[in-house]
């Protein structure tokens, strides 16, 4: 009879532990750099269980090794190497349905909190019943008046000379006024050599902009989705040669052109990605420029609206 319990016991603590099952979208409690975090977790509630977690390593999609579950309270960990080695611990527990959880370095007495909340079914398909809108120009071609820096209380570190928006290393990254469901996005933009730079799709999902010129595609080169959707090819010209990308997003279906190529046709976006700053999945969101790595120009920014 004993043994009957323990079972049953057991059973139940698993049938509990399956409400971890799926996406998250994660927002970071007084986050300093303002980023969002995203969890995928599969086969919780069996020996099986398994997970994926942006970001923690350099904001790729990193897997996850050592998932548990222990007394209703998931856990997992990363080792961050390099000059400041360290045990990055990520903990959560469910409750009313979202994740509320803590982040901390194993050692250290200081806590970020964090909040997830079960990423949305996006239902609008990428077909023929979409109608273009009005075109925003997001740059005027004068100044930054429509758009904002991402990280409050520091510098911009953006300027516009002779109608091209420029930065400078290590500056902000910027966010667009207006906010955006579905669209179509036009830029033109020009990029020095060993730059990094993106653009954020509703302040969520990053389109890689980068000098590989030369180098096989990859999930971080040039039209990817950044560290989620591999292009056909790389489409990439030389650094200092203006570059275009003409990028269509509905739903959850991204279609990106480099350069007149289209390298990534209807890719599904199955979530944030490292640069994502908005974590409501569920509603419209900004255009964002990254900027806090090498040197971006850019002379065009457009969108278009997609409407029924």
């Amino acid at each position: 009879m004993r043994t009957l319990l323990l079972v049953v016991l057991a059973l139940s603590a698993f049938a509990g532990d399956k409400d971890f099952n799926g996406r998250w979208d994660i927002k970071v409690e007084n986050a300093a750099n303002r980023r969002a975090w995203w969890l995928e977790v599969n086969g919780a509630g069996t020996p099986k269980m398994t997970g994926k977690f942006i970001s923690a390593l350099g904001g790729d999609l990193n897997v996850i090794n050592n998932l548990s579950i222990q007394d209703g309270l998931l856990s997992f960990s990363f080792d961050r190497k390099g000059a400041q080695p360290a045990k990055l611990v990520y903990t959560a527990k469910l409750v009313k349905g979202e994740l509320i959880g803590e982040h901390f370095i194993e050692g250290k007495p200081q806590k970020t909190a964090f909040i997830g909340k079960r990423a949305p079914v996006l239902k609008d398909k990428d077909d023929n019943s979409w109608k273009r809108g009005k075109a925003v120009e997001l740059f005027n071609g004068r100044d930054l008046s429509n758009w904002a820096a991402m990280v409050p209380g520091r510098e911009l570190g953006w300027k516009v000379e002779n109608g091209i928006m420029k930065n400078v290393a290590g500056a902000n990254n910027l966010v667009s006024a207006e906010t955006f469901w579905n669209f179509e996005l036009h830029c033109e933009f020009k990029i020095g050599a060993h730059s990094n730079g993106g653009l954020g799709l509703r302040g969520r999902y990053e389109i890689q902009i980068i000098d590989d010129f030369g180098k096989p595609a990859g999930s971080h080169g040039t039209g990817a989705l950044y560290s989620r959707i591999v292009p056909t090819e790389n489409a990439s010209k030389a650094p200092g040669e203006w570059q275009t990308y003409d990028i269509r997003l509905v739903g959850r279906l991204v279609t990106v052109t480099v350069n007149g190529k289209k390298v990534i046709d209807k890719g599904v976006v199955e979530g944030l990605t490292a640069m994502a700053h908005d974590w409501d999945e569920s509603a419209p969101g900004p255009i964002s420029v990254q900027g806090d790595h090498g040197p971006v120009e850019i002379r065009k920014l457009t969108v278009t609206p997609l409407t029924k």
